[in-house]
């Protein structure tokens, strides 16, 4: 399969998880806080943590896994488009209070997320 066609393939399929994952967390805890987008973002921060570490540090791999995986699936997944647009939107209404803790939710566990698939990936690869 040509290179450029990993990327939509990978996409589409995580864009679909995306909202099958952010359906099924709103049918759940509602929509008063956009824990969906913050759970996605988390997992999406985690996943790309373990995804590169996995490719470019303890895998031989094809390219086309880092096309499918990281810039097709995690790409379509990822929600930080929405992210920044539902904390203005928060902050426009005048919820100060959970927009902070929605961006630093985001921000600082997502970083965390993300260092954390880092070592996992290494400490698994051993």
């Amino acid at each position: 399969m040509p290179d450029f066609l990993w990327v939509p393939l990978g996409g589409a399929i995580g864009a679909t998880a995306r909202y099958t994952l952010g359906i099924w967390v709103v049918n759940r805890v509602g929509v008063s806080f956009p824990w969906n987008t913050l759970i996605i973002n988390i997992t999406g921060s985690l996943a790309i943590g373990i995804s590169l570490t996995l490719l470019t540090e303890r895998l031989i791999a094809d390219p086309a896994w880092r096309l499918f995986l990281v810039v097709g699936f995690l790409g379509g997944y990822t929600t930080f488009s929405s992210y920044t647009y539902e904390a203005l939107a928060m902050l426009e209404a005048g919820d100060w209070i959970p927009a902070t803790w929605y961006v630093l939710g985001s921000n600082g566990v997502g970083l965390a997320a993300a260092y954390f698939g880092i070592v996992l990936a290494r400490v698994v690869g051993r």
